[in-house]
């Protein structure tokens, strides 16, 4: 047998503790691959939300790449620990160091190129499926699959870079000692340690108030919050595991209750031990669980945003002008022939808004006509209005603002007609997009609209024409009056806005970025948020089994002194929930109150809600790791009864 067949069949007879590296190997690869598909894919270019595309896939790929890194660097260190009692064997037998260190570069290289292989088989495989998803979400005419050595050479050269430099520098993490230790499997990466009562205590202090800070910010910090947080937290999580959790089960077990009675002796003491020794990595896995619970729950809450934007703009098209524009007539003949072009069902509503000043709040008021408004109501599917002469209603400015609007009642007059109106309450259906028409917005009766009218004055001039369009298929507008946009847009750049005598807004454009632009997102971030997710179980999978042989040792002497299945089952549970759960629990809380966060910025930007999807995305999370606990555990159970 020569030493390369040698150092193969190393590697098949170890597949039980390099399953989970590989497997995650794997995964990263075909994601990798995926990314990179659409990166060099020939039919995206010059458009903008097939750049958003490849941004969006490239930032992921750099951001895989690194944490793959990190990922199996931190892996390859657990085996090397797991494989201390073979290693001490060989060099027992007379193996070289230095020929210890070429056997395991070689077994890092047989897991590498099979890893890239079949990693990079899966992903072509799956590419097409892929394309077909991605063109759904950016709304592509076509997507058709490709052959290029692009995504091939990306691929390969980068996992293969990183193969070998991790071949190279892995025999510098074998560790040292004597023989006779290894071979026992004495060699450890680190025991329980002494703790720290001062940063057990700075641990606990740390972390609530963060959650204070996070659970009691207003608009006016919240920003300023989210970089002084982050760092506080990270720093309150490495004492907490390292420092408080000794603290506290320390003081478990001086209450006698709690801890003398029956097996919990035994798993209290067993979890103690292991949740002492592995502080380091449940403060990793806490940290990478808690970066994909963020990071698909932004984006899920940037699709949040997406489904309510049209809420927030019922309208699909907007034109307002003023009394000296003189483009009014044109423009709105070229939106009229752009909608019959793209044979477009539509809706118009024209609606003069009137200026008047209330001796109430001595401010400018803008007034809208009853018959006007009901018609555009009625497009919109919503109940009318009735108002008697002398009445009007607030228009909300925004949908938070009506209760607060709804409760007032105002006596006033306008100064310019010298009109008595009394102001009953506001109108409770959202017509218009926040803001749009003004703050200060009321709807008068057609008497009194008429009489203002009449009354002529200066005022008079500053009144605006609204052009509403409604259109029932959103989307179908998205091209529509482009000119007139790129006209607008030209003068916000050169800071001209205020002398334009019109504008123009197209919500049904904006909605199609949006949603589009978010959903890819929220595609990209999922599989990221998968590879963070396996990975930090496969943490959890490399410690369970570095340490499977004294288990077995453990409980084959239990079982000797008349230990039921049903009670070894209960003892692993003990000891194999909170190592799964513990930190999985401390990144569910740390998410959960930097959501509260995330939500007031939501309120100051768009006044929307984002607790349902959030609800969903940590729901979703929590059975995926339930799954994996049982997955585990099963397989775990079987290593241990493997003995008997």
């Amino acid at each position: 047998m020569t030493f390369l067949q040698f150092a193969y069949r190393n590697v098949v007879r170890n597949r039980r503790i390099y399953a989970g590296f590989f497997m995650a190997s794997v995964f990263s690869v075909t994601v990798f691959f995926l990314y990179s598909m659409l990166l060099f894919h020939p039919t995206i270019e010059d458009r903008f939300v097939q750049e958003i595309a490849v941004v969006g896939m490239g930032i992921a790929e750099i951001t895989l790449f690194i944490f793959t890194v990190f990922f199996l660097f931190y892996s390859m260190r657990a085996f090397l620990q797991a494989r201390s009692h073979e290693f001490g064997i060989l060099l027992h037998l007379g193996m070289e160091k230095r020929q210890l260190n070429r056997l395991v570069f070689l077994e890092t290289m047989f897991i590498g190129i099979s890893a890239i292989g079949i990693g990079t088989s899966i992903g072509f495989t799956f590419s097409k499926f892929f394309f077909m998803v991605v063109r759904e979400i950016v709304m592509l005419p076509a997507l058709p699959l490709y052959v290029s050595w692009q995504p091939f050479a990306l691929t390969i050269g980068a996992f293969l870079g990183l193969f070998m430099v991790m071949a190279l520098l892995t025999p510098y993490f074998i560790q040292s000692g004597k023989v006779v230790d290894l071979i026992r499997g004495e060699i450890t990466e680190g025991g329980m340690g002494a703790y720290s009562k001062i940063r057990g205590y700075l641990g606990l202090l740390f972390l609530g108030l963060s959650y204070l800070l996070a659970a009691l910010t207003s608009q006016s910090i919240v920003l300023s919050l989210f970089i002084f947080l982050p760092p506080l937290a990270m720093i309150g999580t490495y004492f907490f595991f390292k420092d408080s959790v000794p603290l506290l089960l320390h003081k478990i077990q001086g209450v006698r209750r709690l801890y003398w009675r029956g097996f919990r002796i035994l798993s209290i003491s067993e979890g103690i031990v292991r949740l002492r020794e592995n502080a380091q990595m449940f403060f990793i896995v806490t940290i990478v669980s808690t970066l994909a619970f963020m990071s698909v729950g932004t984006l899920a809450s940037l699709t949040s945003f997406a489904s309510q934007y049209r809420e927030l703009n019922p309208l699909a098209l907007v034109y307002a002008s003023t009394q000296e524009n003189p483009d009014e007539q044109a423009h709105i003949e070229l939106l009229f022939n752009e909608l019959e072009a793209e044979e477009i069902d539509y809706v118009l509503t024209k609606f003069r808004i009137l200026k008047q000043t209330s001796t109430f709040t001595d401010s400018n008021v803008g007034i809208l006509n009853i018959t006007d408004v009901n018609k555009l109501a009625i497009d919109l599917g919503y109940l009318p209005m009735r108002l008697v002469e002398g009445e009007a209603l607030f228009l909300p400015p925004s949908s938070s603002s009506f209760e607060s609007l709804n409760e007032r009642t105002v006596q006033t007059t306008l100064e310019e007609s010298d009109i008595d109106i009394k102001i009953n309450g506001a109108y409770p259906y959202h017509l218009f997009a926040s803001n749009s028409v003004g703050q200060n917005v009321i709807v008068l009766n057609d008497f009194d609209y008429r009489k203002i009218l009449s009354t002529g004055g200066s005022r008079l001039r500053d009144s605006m024409m609204y052009y509403a369009f409604h259109v029932p298929e959103w989307e179908q507008t998205k091209d529509v009056g482009f000119e007139i946009e790129q006209a607008v847009t030209e003068s916000f750049i050169l800071n001209e806005s205020d002398v334009l005598p019109y504008s123009f807004d197209n919500p049904g454009s904006n909605y199609a970025i949006i949603r589009t632009t978010f959903s890819l997102l929220l595609f990209i971030g999922l599989l990221l948020a998968v590879v963070f997710l396996l990975a930090a179980g496969s943490f959890i999978y490399f410690r369970l089994y570095t340490t499977l042989e004294q288990d077995r040792k453990k409980f084959d002497v239990l079982r000797r002194l008349g230990i039921t299945d049903r009670e070894l089952k209960k003892i692993i549970n003990r000891q194999l929930i909170p190592q799964f759960f513990f930190p999985w629990g401390v990144a569910l809380l740390h998410s959960s109150f930097a959501f509260l966060s995330l939500q007031v910025i939501w309120d100051a930007l768009a006044e929307i809600s984002i607790v349902k999807e959030l609800v969903l995305v940590l729901l979703g999370f929590t059975i995926l790791q339930g799954v994996y606990f049982y997955l585990i555990r099963w397989r775990y159970l079987t290593h241990i009864k493997a003995s008997e």
